[in-house]
């Protein structure tokens, strides 16, 4: 190969690799149940069965940017939200299934009082908002709904045990205080 399709086949392989690690999905989102470790504990449990119906919250929220947000910002990062939760729900969804737990608590509800949450109440305003207002919101509600999933996912580094949900738990928290200081960053020029 010429020097000139090294680089440009180089060039290919470093714009793949940042375009799908701007995509915010952790490897170990793309696990197969068979590649998922039998070892686990309670709070590894703890762990999955509550993020899955706070990660679902959290894609519904952003699923309202689409036609309720005035910010091109904030409709890209409602998507990056979307892309990375989904995921993530898949996940956890089948290391419960390999660990033989499943979801036990009403696998579609949303739990209200769990870190983050947003009530019904709450729910409906940001429902009913749109424009600036539905931004100003939306950010405001996600920064408290990700503050609580870093929580959940600290939680889970200190006392879990499966090695796939700790380094789910270490992505969620990465991603998710990142996108914390972005949404502190448009809330204030907003």
């Amino acid at each position: 190969m010429t020097t000139p399709a090294r680089l440009g086949a180089l060039v290919c392989g470093v714009t793949l690799a940042l375009a799908l690690s701007a995509c915010g999905t952790p490897p170990a989102a793309s696990l197969a149940v068979s590649e998922i470790s039998q070892e686990y504990n309670n709070a590894d449990v703890q762990f999955a069965r509550p993020m899955i119906p706070h990660h679902r919250q959290a894609t519904v929220m952003a699923e309202l940017a689409a036609d309720r947000a005035e910010s091109e910002e904030v409709k890209a990062l409602a998507e990056e939200i979307i892309a990375a939760q989904q995921p993530e729900i898949d996940t956890m969804n089948a290391m419960l299934e390999k660990w033989g737990r499943g979801m036990g608590m009403g696998e579609g509800g949303m739990m209200g009082g769990m870190n983050g949450m947003m009530t019904p109440q709450q729910m409906t305003e940001l429902e009913n908002a749109s424009g600036g207002e539905f931004d100003r919101l939306f950010l405001r509600m996600m920064i408290a709904h990700h503050e609580g999933a870093v929580e959940m996912a600290r939680a889970e580094q200190a006392d879990g045990q499966n090695p796939q949900a700790i380094e789910l738990a270490k992505q969620i928290e990465s991603t998710q205080t990142d996108e914390i200081e972005r949404m502190q960053d448009m809330l204030s020029t907003s």
